[in-house]
């Protein structure tokens, strides 16, 4: 199997690590996010619109300071290939009135997101691997620390 760090058809490619970002809220947050999963090719256009429809009717929060933003299921035919985008904002974005300071956007076609939650979940169970996530500065570290993510979801 080739090194997901460097396989253009890993669920977390590099260039979708972004650890210095800025957003005013929530709502910009998420279109970064969308935005990063279009530049990836992983999402069409129309995947950020209901990804911000998402959490319009639910919100993505799930603690320690992370969010997950992802579409609703009526938008699985705006998804190319499933993909993560992970986006750190150093400032912090406001979340409803929870601060958050990683987002990790999940693009899925199928079932596949749920394996993905239940496997980032394990990582935000452990204090210190939240804390490591919602730190991190280098691109190398979030590859590090996701990668039971990436392997539990490979096929």
């Amino acid at each position: 199997m080739a090194d997901p760090q460097l396989d253009p058809g890993a669920l977390l490619e590099r260039r979708a690590v972004r650890l210095n970002e800025q957003a005013g809220d929530r709502i910009a947050a998420i279109r970064r996010c969308g935005e990063v999963l279009v530049e990836t090719g992983a999402v069409t256009q129309e995947y950020v619109a209901a990804m911000l429809e998402r959490e319009r009717s639910v919100s993505t929060y799930v603690g320690e300071g992370v969010a997950i933003p992802h579409g609703t299921l009526a938008s699985k035919e705006a998804v190319r290939r499933d993909a993560l985008a992970v986006l750190r904002f150093p400032d912090g974005v406001d979340w409803d009135g929870a601060p958050v300071t990683v987002c990790v956007a999940i693009a899925a076609r199928g079932d596949g997101h749920i394996e993905l939650l239940a496997a980032l979940a394990e990582i935000l169970l452990d204090p210190d691997k939240a804390r490591e996530l919602r730190e991190a500065t280098e691109t190398d570290d979030v590859l590090r620390l996701l990668a039971p993510v990436r392997e539990e979801s490979s096929p």
